[in-house]
């Protein structure tokens, strides 16, 4: 019996909030009654109008031509000319004019805000069109939203976008079949020095392949085998038991992983191949498939032609560049830097509030000078502006001496009267904003908005310019000022706070800022005037003090002396200490343009960092342009399986790119375009927060460069997009159903698991939901849902239970949680880290079977989570052991009686091993991350033993707490029934507990030694607006946690200390889980 393992999905998405008023919601199945007709309205370009009764779920091509045949039966029908020449157009339910240039969609799938449609006729270009139209789509924002900003960065980015993608495109036509296999469907391999690392393991495996030929034939061939000296058996094989007359049958194979679209491409050992190491480490024969070349030459045929369509092989150049004008260098402006403020707008603030300007200049999160506070306002308050006396805010620093990423933070604030403590508790509320700055007033922020003070062109900015403001304040913010923040204004105009400022011009000339090799020139010229060209050393003292700073981790801070020893002795860095490049940076005087041009020269000869360091250096810390050029050329080195699995900070790092045409943007571009499963993952990152008003423009531009890169992807992603979007509306009405049911309390009102099966039997939902790949894997093929085995579960957001067969393996099911309502970017972060710590053990040879099942936000609250195949809850497990629920935490036999009745003989002596080995992994995983909410619903059981934990709502040390007590009081989980297991039912610690432990303490020092690494990916994640990552008092978290700073004995003492406590208040933990049992039984 051969095992497949596969991903699960589901999706989620686009249209929005279904309410009562909905007519593509409330007249679907699920509701009760369905119309196959409804009136739309015809507005023709003739001046016609027509109302017609049209199919909801006809296709829009279906619906012109019913059109054509009403209109030849009105006036001016002749003047129409051909129908090929028109198109429709809406209003979609973003209120925005929708081109519905694709015809191959539904009318059902289009929603309309209202039934109406407009005739327009369609202008040259047809193939263009329709791209531009599926893209706006697909990215779910218009492209003509695009078009209609007036913004030159825009417009240069795009036109580069657009001409890149097309030499990338035309790249593409240009490949062999092998060379697209590889890039669209390549395999996941074990790095060489890995397996190395892992030659005791790979001795201990059994070598043997199972191969699946057309009549399920098994092989055993040496695991050293590559696939090529596979095949050439399999195939000699069949020649053998089928004779010489199916020789013809031979060919040219290529070998398929049996569930999914992985093909075994390469000239590697067997071994180094993912899938077949997962497989002989679970003690399963891996499954694989023959698979003809004709049929990967049909799909490369498909691909190409899509191709053909659009793009022409003709080469496009880039436009000339316009003669250079005469400018200034920013370096010989000596003037101190200044801005006026004209006035602010639409000011938030009460009548008698006097209202105040404070502006900050940052390099990153350093403070370049002072802040410049304004005069407080005077007149018209009572109309909502601002006016002050003293408008010109001058800084205490030169134009000369500005960093080239230097941004202009502003905060706008109400100044009032310190307001005497009242005894009534009513007004008590107090603004948690507020800071008081001297005796007898309150500052009342009130917005913030920032903005960098040259231009995506270098060119610093003059002239007046309206920033329109944001309203919601971080935590912890310095001076009320915000620089970690956004620097795009907030798009909502009409509400927003607007301040009305004014660039002077301090020359004649637009004043840029130098090129590069002029930076390189000014380096030069200062070592040359020093007389001191290899730089300052420091001796044996300096050295080791240099260690001791070099060695904290990235969370410590450094003090104005070490700064200054780190830049004297920067020589010794750069020979010694390369990692230390961070600290090297922010110990720069940025503020000093002839430092900075030094740093420059110095990073050019600075060795390369390993990707993983080089990480660091994209966090918010280090805005220098060249700089973070240098982390892009070191991440280079990252295989396509390492960049995939940081992928989710590197998306969120843009965010931190104050220009769209940067290093970052490029690489991430390359290399999703160079493979399909990576750009799969970066589509969906970018796509789920494309509603983001802050990353809304930037991340649609990245978005449509993308597509425009990958033409035959657009049809695979559009296809995942429309069935998320069903699965939307089918959860949507689920909860307007039990709405009803709660108001009406009848059976009758009742969405019953049956409605919900109706409504995904209907044509409209069975083919939009069938025939697409899996958002969570996009190798996994899935076929069509199996209705029967669907349902949607009993808490808040009705998450629905989808069951989805494998198109590429029979009788293979797959179970996805889609969820509407809720933010998982916070479990997907989770389960990232998961996936990290899974390899770093494995690096150190140590595999704890982890679980970290697949999760993938796809849109404002919404998103997929894969089932995991043969698994239970802890919960579940206990209750179905006891009558009772109250006793059923206390009944340390369940769980080790459940898996004896799924496991005997050498299978249950396999199925403790993996449940110690993964018990000791979570404990470890847990305690670290600080996970918290961990009743016995969170944990889970499969049947060969793996433990492992979901639902990671609450992270770094933020426990749920009832009456302002913690309910959870141990470091990580591990109860006595655990611990049962673990012993094998035996009393008294034993050799197994032992070896447990030992598990523990070896993980955590391998976490230990990668602590920095930690730190720096939850760094990354802090502007992603997670509930519980929003300072880098949250990342402390980790550090107390990993013990940094302290030795490897100190940290291990501590450890043990954290896992006894674990040990002596576990009764602590089965008192909660029988309450939640208690509850949940009551709940039944």
């Amino acid at each position: 019996m051969t095992l497949s393992h596969c991903f699960t999905v589901i999706f989620a998405m686009p249209p929005a909030m279904t309410d009562l008023l909905d007519i593509w919601a409330a007249h679907s199945p699920l509701a009760g009654h369905a119309p196959d007709q409804i009136t739309v309205d015809f507005l023709l370009p003739t001046g016609i109008y027509i109302q017609l009764d049209v199919p909801r779920e006809a296709t829009i091509q279906h619906i012109k031509l019913l059109l054509w045949k009403q209109a030849q039966s009105f006036p001016l029908f002749p003047a129409l000319g051909e129908m090929e020449s028109h198109m429709f157009e809406c209003v979609n339910q973003a209120a925005v004019h929708e081109e519905l240039e694709d015809e191959t969609r539904r009318l059902c799938d289009v929603r309309p805000f209202l039934p109406v449609l407009k005739l327009v006729t369609r202008n040259c270009g047809r193939a263009e069109r329709l791209l531009d139209s599926k893209i706006g789509v697909l990215i779910g924002k218009g492209l003509h939203e695009l078009d209609a900003i007036n913004d030159q960065e825009v417009k240069d980015f795009r036109i580069k976008m657009f001409r890149l993608s097309e030499e990338r495109m035309q790249r593409v036509q240009m490949m062999t079949c092998t060379e697209w296999l590889q890039a669209c469907f390549s395999p996941q391999l074990e790095p060489p020095l890995l397996l190395l690392q892992k030659s005791d393991l790979t001795a201990r495996l059994s070598p043997f392949c199972s191969l699946v030929l057309q009549d399920s034939a098994s092989l055993k061939v040496p695991s050293c085998y590559t696939p090529a000296e596979l095949m050439e058996q399999a195939l000699r094989k069949w020649v053998t038991t089928h004779g010489p007359e199916e020789e013809a049958w031979g060919g040219q194979h290529v070998l398929r992983v049996s569930h999914c679209l992985e093909f075994l491409c390469g000239d590697h050992p067997l071994i180094q191949y993912k899938y077949i190491r997962s497989c002989l480490q679970a003690k399963e024969p891996p499954h694989l498939t023959l698979v003809h070349t004709n049929t990967v030459k049909a799909m490369f045929d498909k691909e190409m032609t899509a191709i053909g369509a659009v793009v022409s092989r003709r080469s496009s150049n880039p436009p000339l560049p316009l003669p250079p004008k005469r400018r200034t260098c920013v370096w010989d402006v000596s003037s101190p830097f200044k801005i006026v403020l004209v006035k602010g707008s639409k000011v938030n603030a009460e009548e008698t509030a006097k209202v105040q300007v404070r502006a900050g200049l940052f390099h990153g999160t350093e403070l370049l000078c002072k802040p410049a506070v304004s005069s407080e306002s005077s007149g018209q308050r009572a109309s909502s502006e601002h006016t002050w006396r003293d408008n010109t805010l001058e800084f205490d620093i030169s134009v000369c001496d500005l960093p080239r990423m230097t941004r202009l933070c502003f905060a706008i604030y109400a100044v009032m009267d310190k307001v005497k403590k009242q005894k009534s508790t009513k007004n008590s509320h107090i603004n948690k904003y507020q800071t008081i700055r001297k005796a007898g007033k309150v500052h009342y922020p009130i917005a913030w908005v920032n903005t960098m003070v040259f231009d995506f062109k270098g060119q610093l900015k003059t002239g007046d310019i309206t920033l329109h403001c944001w309203s919601s304040f971080p935590d912890e913010l310095e001076e009320m000022l915000n620089p970690i923040g956004t620097i795009q204004t907030n798009p909502y105009t009409e509400n927003a706070t607007a301040l009305h400022i004014h660039f002077p011009e301090y020359s004649s000339h637009p004043i840029i800022f130098p090129p590069f090799d002029k930076i390189l020139e000014k380096a030069a010229e200062i070592v040359g005037a020093s007389d001191c060209v290899s730089g300052a050393r420091g001796g044996k003292k300096f050295y080791i003090e240099l260690k001791e700073i070099m060695e904290r981790d990235p969370l410590s801070q450094l003090c104005e002396n070490e700064k200054d020893l780190i830049w004297t002795l920067r020589h010794d860095c750069w020979e010694n200490f390369p990692q230390s490049l961070p600290k090297l940076l922010l110990s720069v005087k940025w503020s000093k343009h002839e430092d900075m041009a030094q740093l420059q020269a110095l990073l050019q000869i600075w060795p390369k960092l390993s990707p993983r360091d080089a990480l660091e250096l994209l966090d918010f810390n280090y805005p220098d342009q060249y700089v973070r050029e240098y982390a892009v050329r070191c991440l280079r080195d990252m295989s396509d399986e390492e960049l995939s699995q940081y992928l989710l900070q590197l998306v969120q790092v843009l965010r931190y790119e104050p220009y769209y045409d940067c290093a970052l943007t490029h690489f991430l571009l390359e290399r999703a375009q160079g493979n399909r499963k990576i750009g799969h993952f970066l589509f969906w990152h970018l796509r789920s927060e494309i509603h983001m008003p802050a990353v809304s423009v930037q991340f649609a531009l990245i978005l449509e460069a993308y597509c425009r890169g990958s033409i035959p992807h657009i049809e695979v992603l559009k296809k995942q997009v429309e069935a998320l979007s069903k699965l939307k509306s089918v959860n949507e009405l689920i909860k307007l159903g039990t709405i009803k049911n709660a108001r009406s309390k009848t059976k009758e009102a009742m969405l019953t698991k049956e409605a919900m099966m109706t409504c995904l039997r209907q044509s409209g939902y069975t083919e939009t939901l069938s025939d697409l790949h899996s958002p969570l894997n996009p190798n996994v093929q899935l076929s069509g849902i199996n209705v029967e085995r669907c349902r949607y579960m009993d808490s808040k957001m009705k998450p629905l239970w989808i069951v989805y067969n494998n198109k590429l393996l029979s009788g293979d099911t797959l179970g996805i949680i889609f969820k509407n309502g809720d933010d998982l970017r916070q479990d997907m972060l989770t389960l990232q880290i998961l996936r990290l710590m899974d390899l770093l053990w494995k690096e150190a040879n140590l595999d704890l079977r982890i679980v970290p099942y697949g999760c993938l936000a796809t849109g404002d609250r919404a998103g997929l989570i894969e089932v995991v195949s043969s698994a239970d809850t802890i919960a579940n497990i206990q209750l179905t052991s006891s009558n009772v629920a109250a006793a059923a935490a206390f009944n340390k036999d369940a769980l080790l009686n459940w898996l004896k009745e799924r496991n005997s003989g050498d299978a249950l002596d396999r199925a403790i091993e993996e449940f110690t080995l993964s018990c000791a992994g979570y404990c470890v995983a847990t305690y670290v991350l600080g996970i918290g909410d961990r009743h016995s619903d969170n944990i889970m059981v499969r049947s060969t033993g793996q433990l492992f934990h979901i639902d990671f709502g609450h992270i770094l040390g933020n426990f749920k707490s009832k009456f302002g007590i913690k309910r959870e009081r141990v470091p990580f989980i591990l109860t006595h029934d655990f611990i049962h297991v673990i012993q094998q039912g035996k009393t008294g610690y034993t050799e197994k507990f032992g070896s447990f432990r030992q598990y523990c303490e070896e993980a955590y020092l391998v976490l230990r030694k990668n602590g920095n690494l930690f730190i720096t990916l939850f760094a990354l994640m802090l502007t992603a607006g997670l509930p519980e990552l929003t300072s880098v008092k949250d990342i402390q978290y980790l550090k107390d946690s990993l013990a940094l700073g302290k030795t490897d004995e100190e940290a291990l003492k501590q450890f043990r200390q954290k896992f006894d406590e674990a040990l002596r208040e576990s009764w602590t933990t089965k008192v909660n889980w029988m309450a939640h049992n208690v509850a949940k039984d009551n709940r039944s």
